[in-house]
């Protein structure tokens, strides 16, 4: 299948299939005797794997390595849930530091008189 319905099957845009394909990371299953790309459902089905972990917020090299495990039958189910883990730290320490922020700015919020005066805790804290 050409570029445009394996993005479509994959749940990708067209610009993002082809930047994995020129950055190795999923390669079409080969070229058109014009030159376009083709891509197989074994293609597809690694773009959409793709898709998915970086939803989960994986970077591109992780991404890398978690389809070098998905492609590997002989992987060791170990090596996935240590890159796992690891995001997963990663994300959870994001959620304390985005309630840390919440909970300052809740008490900003609640400080402010939200009325005609200029006095504002809200613009004294940012200041």
């Amino acid at each position: 299948m050409n570029i445009s319905r394996a993005a479509e099957a994959a749940g990708l845009p067209v610009k993002t299939v082809r930047y994995y394909a020129d950055i190795g990371l999923v390669a079409p299953a080969g070229r058109s005797a014009s030159g376009y790309r083709e891509y197989d459902d074994a293609t597809v089905r690694k773009l959409a794997f793709v898709r998915r972990a970086r939803e989960f917020g994986f970077s591109i090299e992780e991404c890398r390595e978690l389809l070098g495990l998905y492609e590997d039958r002989g992987r060791s189910s170990a090596d996935v849930k240590r890159i796992a883990e690891k995001r997963l730290a990663e994300i959870e320490a994001k959620q304390r530091a985005l309630q840390a922020l919440h909970d300052e700015l809740s008490v900003l919020v609640r400080a402010c008189h939200g009325d005609d005066r200029p006095d504002c805790p809200i613009i004294d804290s940012l200041a």
